[in-house]
């Protein structure tokens, strides 16, 4: 009862609030659309390696990880699901394309992005330093980045032409953990991927981007730490 008094009580004076990690990049992707918006809300930092909150737990008991977006009290969980919702509560403007084939192609990579780069870049920094297991992470980390470079429109600014969209807010956090990829794997991006390097720099200028985006030596300094916890070194 003391907890649900708590959290009324801090909804009505934060409307919006996000519950959020400083290296998420699921997290960012929230703060950039929001960003874009125009959305005032108030990020609360949640410690996701020793102690998650009560209001972490309560407001998203499936998975028990951030982000998770309160919005008049109410939990939405889910970082494409939350853009989904971000893009229906607050239309203008827009963040998924007009068209339904379009929305739909750029849901695809959505999920790409996801299932296939963060899971292959995840499996790099988890590998062991010498073996077969970092190589064939790495090769398919690459192989996955070259495909969606191929969504990239040629000579356009960004995923979905000339403005700013849902994709490159979905794609576009996940660069902040390139660095540690790449010390991880002994890889470069913009020799791989020259077009998404050059994306991901155009993303990385824009104010939104940039306040979002957590600083990537820190990512690495994290990363490190968990190498270290998980006894992979």
């Amino acid at each position: 009862m003391q907890l649900r008094a708590e959290r009324g009580r801090e909804m009505e004076k934060d409307e919006v609030i996000l519950l959020d990690f400083w290296a998420s990049p699921f997290a960012a992707r929230v703060k950039i659309a929001l960003a874009e918006k125009g959305v005032e809300y108030k990020a609360r930092e949640e410690d996701l390696l020793e102690s998650k909150s009560p209001l972490l737990l309560q407001s998203n008991p499936v998975h028990k990880k951030v982000p998770v977006l309160l919005h008049k009290g109410k939990p939405v969980c889910e970082s494409l699901v939350i853009l989904d919702y971000i893009d229906d509560v607050w239309p203008s403007p827009p963040l998924l394309p007009q068209y339904p084939r379009a929305r739909a192609t750029a849901r695809f990579w959505a999920h790409f992005a996801d299932t296939k780069l963060f899971e292959a870049g995840t499996r790099v920094w988890k590998s062991k330093p010498v073996g077969e297991a970092r190589r064939q992470a790495a090769g398919d980390f690459i192989e996955a980045l070259k495909l969606l470079e191929g969504a990239l429109v040629d000579d356009k600014e960004y995923f979905g032409g000339e403005r700013f969209g849902y994709l490159d807010a979905v794609v576009a956090p996940l660069t902040s953990w390139f660095h540690a990829y790449e010390l991880c794997g002994g890889f470069k991006v913009a020799d791989e991927c020259p077009v998404f390097d050059a994306w991901a720099k155009r993303c990385a200028a824009r104010e939104n981007v940039a306040a979002a985006l957590p600083d990537p030596d820190q990512v690495y300094e994290l990363v490190w730490m968990m190498r270290r916890m998980y006894d992979i070194e």
